[in-house]
């Protein structure tokens, strides 16, 4: 399995991550090749080797030839999501660049929508729905495919504080779209001390919808290191994100340290239950659930468990106490070996699915099969097998490749 390790700790943007890899051996031929699948004129991809702090790194620029002779769609400040997505489905691209980026986009998407307060279709994109915005994640994805990764892998992402200038006008840092998307995917961060925008939310979206994990670099043996640049040049560190590709062995189980968290109720209704599993899962626990099971005395009651990370369980207790009114909940520290897997994103009907993938299953996410069935008419268990078998098809192609 080939892996891409990204290093992310002075920060990330769509331009730093798409020189990285071409600074790691992706060909910018290729890159814009693919891109240009997009049917959409008025760009060109350079590259520049450039200094940051002594390091030599690539930056990735997309240059953008403005015409003046018609209401051209390249002239559009901002894009609905609903045209990038379909943009994205009717391209000429390969199946893995097009997943790749579209989730992406609804990463992108599903976080404007929470922060607006409006459906994700309605989500009107003002600097990520740029024509060069769309160029570093399309061709961040296309890089990628260039270099055959399997599997990505990310640092802690850096933040900042301060503002940052939006269509909107001045908002803290980071941005409202890119807090959601960290908060969404439980992505974990490193402050920096300055003053401006250092993670974007083209780089943050980018990381959170295609990093299959977070942390240090996986065990792996080394095959190309890059680095990309960002357009900042400060005195005091080198901004730029590092990737580090090699190849693990996808058999190899991952393991972790969780913690159980549980408690015993006889007095607390099947509604509020339901309710506390769904904040406990909401605030970021692995999983949680309810056992029927018989107390002292005789008394019927349930058992509320909760599976989670030990820098959850102060803030997930304290979900249970407020909700239940339980005066002590137990904890129990255990291992789980999490096979090797990767999350594919297919296309049904137009509509975008994640499926779960390893060596032995192909599983479509349920939410996102309701939803497409619900709008297709067709049955669940008929959406969800489409999706498994795009998966499938996908993940052949690239064995063959």
């Amino acid at each position: 399995m080939n892996v891409a390790w990204f290093n992310c700790s002075a920060g990330v943007a769509g331009d730093m991550l798409l020189g990285s890899l071409v600074d790691a051996g992706a060909d910018p031929a290729a890159i814009a090749d693919i891109v240009s699948g997009l049917n959409v004129d008025g760009w060109a991809l350079t590259t520049d080797r450039v200094d940051r702090c002594g390091i030599a790194a690539t930056h990735a620029v997309v240059v953008e030839h403005h015409h003046h002779d018609d209401d051209h769609h390249d002239h559009v400040p901002h894009r609905p999501y609903r045209d990038i997505v379909a943009l994205i489905n009717a391209a000429d691209i390969p199946d893995g660049v097009r997943s790749r980026s579209l989730a992406v986009f609804r990463t992108l998407g599903e976080a404007e929508a929470k922060v607006h307060g409006v459906a994700v279709n309605n989500v009107e994109f003002h600097e990520v729905g740029s024509l060069d915005a769309i160029v570093d994640v399309v061709g961040t994805c296309a890089a990628l495919h260039v270099l055959g990764i399997d599997t990505v892998v990310s640092s802690p992402l850096a933040t900042s504080h301060g503002t940052v200038r939006s269509a909107h006008g001045k908002i803290p840092s980071p941005g409202p779209a890119v807090a959601m998307m960290l908060a969404t995917r439980n992505a974990p961060v490193r402050g920096i001390d300055v003053d401006y925008e250092v993670s974007t939310p083209t780089g943050v979206a980018i990381i959170t919808s295609l990093a299959a994990s977070f942390g240090p670099s996986p065990t792996m043996t080394v095959t190309a290191v890059g680095h990309g640049a960002g357009t900042k040049n400060p005195p005091d560190r080198a901004n730029v994100v590092q990737v580090v590709i090699g190849d693990s062995d996808d058999t190899t189980d991952d393991v972790e340290s969780l913690i159980v968290l549980e408690t015993n109720t006889d007095d607390v209704t099947p509604e509020v239950l339901a309710y506390t599993v769904g904040a406990l899962m909401a605030a970021g626990a692995n999983d949680a659930w309810v056992t029927p099971i018989l107390m002292k005395k005789e008394r019927h009651g349930h058992c509320l468990q909760v599976l989670c990370r030990p820098e959850m369980a102060h803030a997930l207790r304290t979900i249970i106490s407020r909700e239940t009114g339980s005066l002590g909940v137990r904890s129990t520290t255990l291992q789980r070996f999490a096979s090797a897997r990767r999350i594919i994103m297919v296309d049904v009907l137009g509509h975008s699915i994640d499926v779960k993938c390893n060596d032995h299953r192909v599983k479509a996410e349920f939410d996102h099969s309701a939803q497409a069935a619900r709008a297709t008419g067709l049955p669940l268990r008929e959406v969800m097998r489409l999706a498994e078998d795009t998966a499938r098809r996908l993940l052949g192609d690239n064995d063959e490749n």
